[in-house]
């Protein structure tokens, strides 16, 4: 590292003249930045749920569902149904809208003189009240309509619509948006659906983007000016961090990507992580500033990066393999962060061992800040440190034994974690998007789905009666609310075309029947009401079940039970299962998956690249014993607490066994130094606590002050990352301060002892 560090020193200007120009290019990209708050994209395109989901869109048009929700006393009144059809007519007529389902484009089949019969469910607006009750009875007839459109205390009614793909969110939105306040009364007007949910998505990241930077960026200079009370101190560090953010942003439009609820914590990252090593080159600077060392501002500077040029490339390496291993998440966004944050760490590594130092060659020595003293006569933080290391150079085995029982009582409540990938859980309670879905499972059926396609000669009564043994069983479960197929369709008609015989409920025996049924509603009714039930060669049909439940560990219980149904039942009629329940379904298992193989491939990495650093297996397997017990303690106090383990939470393991790993490799190289300049175990650690000790905590809770932004986010899970940073940053070092000397001093590893005369 001297020969890097005379370099450095003496091309001073073209170092820093590199740095700022990759930076400058970098920063020209940001313009190009886009906001993508579509849940679809966080998928990999080959994911089988999004394979499926894609094959029903084109099967049977956008599965895109948005809903205009009204609150009245009685949705029956006169007033409040001339909104509702005033609403529904305007949202018909909009150039964004496919379709619209609502109390006057739902139809009513009955049959008159053996003919068959279809009107609108709602066909005049009633204008006394025997006709109104004698419409609410209809309607509670109407199993199209009753519970669908129309909520079963008449209480709400819901204009549902289909938006076309080809269509924003927001046009949308603003559209409706128009109609509600063309149409104006009295009634509370709620929106629901994904199309508004990705709206208000979108919104809340760039609120979190533009709350984060500054922020985040004024939490770190206020602690690094109170860590080092120097301008250099404060500037340097921070400055890196800038760069290192516009570099990490500006690399998301370079590769084509955008920005997604889980990428918009890496400004955070950066600000927590990229001056770490800037932080320990300004700690080791102020050590060695001293009135009587004789080095001049270029030997200072050069002495800086010499010193702890390996030290920080460990960590950096480490930090950056622990973010790569992100990449184990199927997630597309946490696979994009893991590259982004590794560029953005390696740019702020670069930069901390040549940038900072090349800036400080040119300045003049600072005022000293850290003169020369007794152990006992430090700042508040040494002398911490130094009845930190007493007590636990006087009892190893006590201060070992308790945070082992320690963290055993703590694993237990990894009992009760459980995964949670539904976005509606990503807000408070009260917030619009649970309010508003809150609203749709209470009254509408359910505002997550599950979608069934069945293949074959649809007007077959043996396929048929498949597709109505599906739904019936669908039906059946407590959480599922609305179903829909095109058999029910099929046995309403049967019946009212049998007097209205309950009997009669039920699939015709024969082809004809079915195939007739369909002929007389095209002859009374509008044949694309089949539209999303059945395709025109009737070859294809979808089976949708609603479900009542925002827990993603409900909804995959009831996608569960459906793959079991339609292997067992459905005599390979079916052939796709979707939906968004089927998203949900399998992002929880991905979640876990990625979470295990990410940890595990963290953990492996960093402990092979500490013992490659250290030339010692003892030393990778030492380090990672810290860092297993403190991902123990962070997952168990989350099944304590009940913080559900999802996406933004899921990458946070990897990320800080890369981030903790910093403080043991710094504590292990100060120590072993300590030892091979011929100091005894016990002075040794004394020594290194209170001098890199003071680096390690000062890193340690710039992580953590600059984690704290989060505490500002819109997204529930993101407020909890931030809190768990404190945990495992926390625990990772107490780990590296008190359980890593304790160890240290209790197995005498051998390549932390001296080396042997002749080695």
């Amino acid at each position: 590292m001297e020969r890097l560090a005379h370099w450095v020193v003496r091309l001073r200007w073209l170092v820093i003249v590199v740095f700022l120009a990759v930076a400058v290019f970098m920063g020209a990209r940001l313009k190009d930045v886009v906001v993508d708050a579509e849940v679809k994209s966080q998928l990999p395109v080959d994911m089988a749920s999004r394979v499926n989901l894609d094959r029903i869109e084109d099967l049977f048009g956008g599965t895109d569902m948005m809903m205009v929700m009204l609150e009245a006393d009685d949705v029956l009144a006169g007033d409040t149904l001339k909104r509702v059809k005033g609403m529904s007519k305007k949202i018909e007529r909009l150039k964004e809208v496919d379709r619209v389902l609502s109390l006057f484009t739902l139809k009513d089949i009955r049959s008159e003189s053996g003919e068959m019969i279809v009107d609108p469910a709602v066909k005049r607006i009633p204008g006394t009240d025997e006709k109104r009750e004698k419409l609410r009875q209809a309607l509670k007839d109407n199993d199209m309509v009753y519970g669908n459109v129309v909520s079963e205390d008449f209480t709400a009614t819901a204009i549902i619509l289909f938006k076309k793909i080809e269509w924003s969110d927001d046009e949308l939105l603003a559209s409706l948006e128009e109609v509600v306040a063309e149409v104006p009364g009295p009634e509370k007007v709620v929106f629901g659906g994904m199309p508004y949910m990705r709206v208000l998505l979108g919104q809340d990241i760039q609120h979190d983007l533009r709350t984060f930077l500054p922020l985040g960026l004024g939490i770190a200079l206020l602690f690094l000016f109170i860590s080092f009370r120097q301008v250099r101190g404060v500037l340097l560090p921070f400055s890196v961090v800038v760069l290192s953010i516009v570099v990490g942003m500006g690399l998301i439009p370079l590769l084509g990507w955008k920005i997604q609820m889980v990428t918009i914590i890496l400004p955070v990252i950066m600000i927590a992580i990229a001056n770490d090593y800037g932080i320990h080159l300004m700690a080791a600077y102020q050590e060695h500033n001293q009135p009587d060392s004789g080095l001049d501002r270029k030997d200072l500077a050069r002495r800086v990066a010499a010193t702890l040029g390996k030290p920080i490339i460990a960590t950096g390496i480490t930090t950056i393999a622990g973010m790569m291993c992100l990449m184990a998440h199927i997630i597309v966004p946490a696979e994009q962060l893991g590259i982004l944050a590794s560029v953005a760490v390696a740019y702020a590594l670069l930069a901390s061992l040549m940038f900072i130092p090349a800036v400080l060659s040119f300045l003049p020595r600072a005022k000293p800040v850290l003169a020369a003293r007794n152990l006992d006569q430090g700042s508040r933080l040494e002398r911490s440190l130094l009845r930190t290391a007493q007590g636990v150079t006087r009892h190893p085995g006590a201060v070992t034994l308790v945070i082992f029982g320690v963290a055993a009582v703590v694993a237990v409540g990894m009992v009760w974690l459980r995964v949670d990938t539904n976005i509606v859980n990503y807000y408070e309670k009260g917030a619009p998007v649970p309010e508003s879905t809150e609203m749709v499972n209470r009254h509408f059926g359910g505002a997550n789905a599950i979608s069934v396609v069945a293949t074959g000669d649809i007007k077959d009564p043996e396929v048929m009666g498949r597709i109505d043994g599906l739904e019936k069983a669908l039906a059946a479960l407590p959480l599922v609310g609305e179903t829909t197929s095109i058999s029910r369709l099929v046995r309403k008609m049967n019946r009212v075309m049998n007097d209205d015989d309950p009997k009669e409920d039920r699939i015709p025996d024969s082809r004809d029947a079915i195939a007739q049924y369909f002929l007389l509603y095209s002859m009374s009714g509008d044949p694309e009401d089949f539209d999303r039930l059945v395709d025109f060669p009737y070859e294809h049909a979808l089976v949708t079940a609603r479900i009542e439940t925002t827990s993603s560990g409900e909804i995959k219980d009831i996608v569960e039970f459906t793959e079991d149904y339609v292997e067992r039942e459905g005599g390979g009629t079916f052939t796709t299962i979707g939906g968004f329940a089927a998203v949900l379904s399998e992002l929880v298992d991905a979640v876990v998956n990625g979470q295990v193989i990410s940890l595990s491939l963290s953990l492996v990495l960093v402990g092979l690249m500490v013992g490659i650093l250290f030339r010692s297996v003892v030393a990778g397997l030492l380090c990672v014993i810290p860092l297993g017990l403190s991902m123990v303690l962070l997952f168990g106090l989350m099944g304590f607490l009940g913080i559900e383990l999802n996406i933004p939470v899921a990458m946070l393991s990897s990320m800080m066994i890369g981030v903790g790993v910093d403080y043991t490799i710094h504590f292990l190289w100060r120590y072993r130094s300590e030892r091979r300049h011929g100091k005894d175990p016990v002075p040794a650690i004394l020594t290194t606590l209170t001098t890199t000790g003071r680096g390690i905590v000062i890193n340690a809770l710039s992580v953590i002050v600059g984690f704290s932004a989060m505490f500002a986010s819109a997204f529930m899970p993101v407020k909890f990352f931030g809190f768990l940073v404190v945990v495992s940053i926390g625990t990772c070092l107490v780990g590296a301060l008190v359980l890593l000397p304790a160890l240290s001093l209790l197995l005498k590893p051998r390549f932390l002892e001296p080396e042997r005369s002749g080695s």
